[in-house]
C-alpha cells in the first residue's frame, strides 16, 4: 500500500474515532448549560450548519446546576463521592504499594499462591458478592454509612492495587537495590530513594484506575451506601421517575461526574501514559 494512502486512511480513522467519542461529551456539556426546552431543539433534516449552531452557539444558563446544587441535595452527594473515592485511594494505593514490594522482594512461603488469591478477589463481579457484603456490613453496623462505603471500595481497590503494582515492582532490577545496600542504605532508604522514583508512573496509573472504579461506582453506593452515603451516580439515577425525566439536570450531573476524572487525568497524564506503557512492556 502506498505510504501516503496509508497515512491518509489512518488520519481518517482517527478523526472518525475522535468524533464518535468526543461529540457525545460536547453534547452532554453543552446541554447542561441550556434550558430544558432548548435541549431538544433540532434543525431541519440535512441542515448540518444549523446543527453546529445549536450545539455551540446558544444562550448559556446555570439553571440546571442551580436546581441541583443550590436548591437540591447534589452538593452533599458530590461531597460523598469525593470523600469515598479519595479515602479509598489513600488507603488502597499506599497499602498496595507496601504489599506489592513485600511480594516482589520478600521471601514469603507460598507467596505465589497468595498472589493468585489476592487477584482472584477481583475475578468475581461485584454483584456476586453483594449479598454477603450486605450481611457483613449490617452485622458490623456500617451499612448505609460513609465509612462502610469507603471500606467497600477499598475491598476491591486494594487487591487490584497490589496486583498492578507488583508487576511494576518486578520490572525493577534487584541489582539497583543491592547497590544501594552496598552504599550503606537500609531497605527502607533503598525503597524510597531507588524503587519508588522508578515506579512512580505505575503508582500514578494505579491512582487513576482506582479512582475511576470508586468514582463511577453505582452498585455499592446504591446498596451499601444507601441514603446516608448517596453519591453522584445514584443521585443522577433518581432524576428519572415514572412521571418525569429531568433531562437538563441529568446532563448537568453527567458533566459534574466527568470533570474531576478529566482534571485528575490531565494532572498526572505523563505518569499515566508512562505507567501503562511500563505495564505493557514488562516481561
Amino acid at each position: 500500500m502506498d505510504p501516503r494512502l496509508a497515512k491518509t486512511l489512518k488520519i481518517i480513522a482517527v478523526t472518525l474515532f475522535l468524533l464518535w467519542t468526543v461529540i457525545p461529551i460536547i453534547f452532554l456539556v453543552a446541554s447542561s448549560f441550556k434550558a430544558t426546552g432548548d435541549i431538544f431543539d433540532l434543525p431541519p433534516v440535512g441542515d448540518w450548519v444549523g446543527m453546529l449552531k445549536l450545539l455551540f452557539f446558544f444562550k448559556a444558563s446555570f439553571t440546571q446546576f442551580r436546581n441541583m446544587f443550590i436548591e437540591g441535595p447534589f452538593f452533599t452527594y458530590l461531597g460523598n463521592s469525593l470523600l469515598a473515592t479519595g479515602l479509598s485511594v489513600l488507603i488502597s494505593v499506599p497499602l498496595g504499594l507496601l504489599a506489592a514490594y513485600a511480594l516482589s522482594r520478600g521471601r514469603i512461603p507460598g507467596k505465589k499462591h497468595f498472589y493468585f488469591w489476592v487477584i482472584s478477589t477481583r475475578m468475581a463481579p461485584p454483584v456476586a458478592v453483594m449479598v454477603p457484603l450486605y450481611v457483613l456490613w449490617r452485622s458490623f453496623h456500617i451499612l448505609q454509612t460513609l465509612p462502610g462505603l469507603v471500606l467497600a471500595y477499598t475491598t476491591f481497590n486494594l487487591p487490584f492495587s497490589i496486583w498492578l503494582l507488583r508487576g511494576f515492582m518486578d520490572s525493577i532490577p534487584k541489582e539497583l537495590e543491592e547497590a544501594a545496600y552496598v552504599d550503606g542504605r537500609g531497605r527502607f532508604r533503598a525503597f524510597t530513594d531507588i524503587v519508588f522514583p522508578l515506579i512512580a508512573p505505575g503508582v500514578g496509573a494505579t491512582v487513576i484506575l482506582c479512582s475511576l472504579m470508586a468514582w463511577n461506582d453505582y452498585l455499592f453506593a446504591l446498596i451499601l451506601g444507601g441514603r446516608a452515603a448517596k453519591t453522584i451516580p445514584v443521585g443522577i439515577s433518581e432524576l428519572e421517575s415514572a412521571t418525569s425525566i429531568l433531562w437538563g439536570q441529568i446532563m448537568a450531573g453527567g458533566t459534574v461526574l466527568i470533570i474531576p476524572m478529566i482534571i485528575l487525568g490531565l494532572v498526572i497524564k505523563k505518569f499515566l501514559v508512562t505507567g501503562l506503557t511500563m505495564g505493557a512492556m514488562r516481561g
